[in-house]
């Protein structure tokens, strides 16, 4: 894990993770707790039992929802806020990667897959907790990809959920100006043990580690980016 670069005080926030099971989703949890926010870490599986960075404390608390359907993002919202009495950081981190055909090879279920996992989660998660964020003047940050600026082979739908994420962040700024801040964080190949494994030849000294993502994930919610709405942030180093 990469050192602190700056001080973030979020003692009494609270600041709900999605995708909160994975690398770059539990290393988010981390740095906002270590920054002295109360997390709501939020996931379709429960952590490992391994996971110590997901283990439940007083301001640590674990939910499992389908982020996929409406009816479960609007009952975990009022819970949460029930639980906690307002949301101020909503990170969406939820989302896969998946290779695959050109597009007149790929099947309907794949692209439907993507779009609702990557695209879907965020537009839910960020549609039920708008009006808790402007309460408290909130923050979102989605996750999009370096991937997403332009067109390429085998990986098309993940790369078109992913410039969807884009829109979505722009369009959630411009909505909400002057009372929620929304900006997306864009990784290209981000150093995990399962990357590793799929790409053993890879130059891994050039991938950004999923500390590292958090930290600018957490300076995107904090004060010193007050006057940024609408960005996309490249995170992606020299990968």
């Amino acid at each position: 894990m990469p050192s602190t670069d700056f001080d973030v005080d979020f003692d009494g926030t609270v600041a709900v993770v999605t995708g909160a099971s994975g690398a770059l989703g539990s290393a988010a949890v981390d740095r906002f707790r270590e920054a002295g926010a109360t997390v709501c870490a939020v996931d379709v599986v429960e952590p490992d039992d391994d996971d110590s960075l997901l283990e439940p404390d007083d301001r640590t608390h674990f939910y499992e929802a389908d982020l996929t359907d409406e009816s479960e993002v609007a009952d975990l919202v009022e819970t949460i806020v029930d639980d906690h009495g307002r949301i101020d950081h909503l990170l969406n981190v939820a989302g896969t990667w998946r290779g695959g055909d050109p597009i007149a090879e790929t099947d309907l279920e794949e692209f439907e897959f993507l779009l609702d996992v990557n695209l879907k989660t965020a537009f839910l998660a960020s549609k039920h907790a708008l009006a808790h964020l402007e309460e408290t003047e909130g923050s979102i940050v989605n996750v999009s990809a370096r991937s997403s600026l332009e067109g390429g082979e085998g990986d098309g739908p993940y790369r078109i959920s992913k410039a969807g994420i884009r829109l979505l962040t722009e369009t959630l700024a411009e909505e909400n100006l002057g009372t929620v801040r929304a900006n997306c964080v864009m990784p290209s190949v981000i150093d995990t043990p399962m990357n590793r494994e799929m790409m053993p030849d890879a130059d891994h000294d050039s991938w950004v580690e999923p500390g590292e993502i958090a930290e600018t994930m957490t300076f995107l919610c904090s004060d010193g980016a007050a006057v940024t709405s609408g960005a996309a942030v490249p995170v992606y180093g020299e990968a």
